[in-house]
């Protein structure tokens, strides 16, 4: 293969990987050949890049922690013409987006960024987009609006901006993963609305949708930012409440839940809360006679407690919510308690 018919000499031939690539490429076997130069440790990927000339520089955020400003900062110093593109775990984007937005002398400290894993052909499409200095601002625009628009319809649920069931799975079960290893806990709610049938069947699939966007609304509202909601399928949905570690670390060690803590009261806090906001949003194309105000049953389910893989979390999680539809509907049961509706505990 001739690397100088996809690689300008202007931009360079040649992609570096910082960091620890083995979850990061679901491929990673493709990484070979001349194109790619691998350095596990973050200071040998910088000097590399400040002795040799690269066209993209795929930096693995995990590990990195709070070094990952300084690092980029130091791989744009060194490589400035080079395509600095981030690989972040699914419950490292917010932190991802917020390092593509930062500077450092006028430069941006990354140009993009992917969710992992990903495949080494991934990378390779998104590092030969041309730097916008260097000429083609407008093709380069065109490719990342397109690539942009493809990771929306591959995450996203189209009707209510929500994410969609393949990421919300993959995102516990990395998260999952990464609670194990961090002694941290992740609480699953899912929830689907009483009656929806009978408002589909009744006013039609315009209604319908309407409740489902107001629902997808109103939950994203209540949850904290970091918190991952998302549509699973009809009107079942899901959210994935976890361990923040920068908020962590900024509370302190006295903050850090162990793997043997109850489920979260914050948790327990945000679904009352949830639930009263329901009942507020009154759905003004339904007749005045039907149930105007929407109610939910849901099902609460943690990990390590009640699971030790997605699975089983989900699992767990969609009994208790059988057992509220059983119970009467419009209420929200925990796992694994005797007095499962969260209505009747204090807090």
């Amino acid at each position: 293969m001739k690397t100088d018919k996809l690689f300008p000499d202007a931009y360079g031939s040649r992609i570096l990987l910082a960091g620890d690539i083995s979850r990061a490429f679901s491929d990673p076997l493709n990484i070979s050949g001349p194109i790619y130069q691998v350095h596990n440790n973050m200071l040998d990927a910088a000097d590399a890049a400040a002795r040799e000339g690269f066209g993209a520089i795929g930096v693995v955020m995990s590990g990195a922690s709070s070094r990952l400003t300084n690092i980029l900062k130091a791989l744009r110093e060194n490589n400035p013409a080079a395509r600095i593109v981030l690989l972040a775990q699914m419950y490292e984007e917010s932190a991802a987006m917020q390092l593509v937005s930062l500077t450092s002398n006028g430069a941006s400290l990354a140009d993009s960024y992917l969710i992992c894993p990903v495949k080494v052909s991934q990378l390779y499409a998104v590092s030969m987009q041309k730097p916008a200095e260097a000429g083609g601002v407008a093709a380069d625009k065109t490719t990342e609006a397109r690539v942009k628009i493809l990771e929306k319809l591959a995450t996203e649920d189209e009707l209510t901006g929500l994410k969609n069931r393949r990421y919300l799975w993959e995102f516990c079960r990395q998260i999952i993963e990464r609670a194990r290893k961090e002694h941290d806990r992740v609480t699953l709610l899912v929830f689907d609305i009483d009656y929806f049938k009978h408002y589909n069947d009744t006013y039609g699939h315009s209604v319908g949708d309407e409740i489902l966007k107001q629902t997808a609304a109103i939950i994203r509202r209540c949850c904290r930012p970091y918190d991952v909601v998302g549509r699973t399928g009809g009107d079942e949905f899901a959210v994935v409440f976890w361990d923040d570690p920068k908020r962590k670390s900024a509370t302190g060690e006295a903050e850090r839940r162990s793997s043997q803590a109850e489920h979260p009261k914050e948790v327990i806090s945000i679904a009352k809360r949830f639930r009263k906001e329901l009942e507020k949003a009154k759905i003004s194309l339904l007749d005045p006679g039907d149930k105007g105000a929407l109610a939910i049953s849901g099902g609460l389910a943690s990990f390590p407690r009640d699971g030790s893989t997605a699975e089983e979390i989900f699992m767990q999680a969609d009994n208790a919510l059988l057992d509220a539809k059983r119970s009467g509907k419009n209420r929200i049961y925990l796992v694994g308690k005797s007095q499962n509706d969260i209505a009747d505990i204090e807090g």
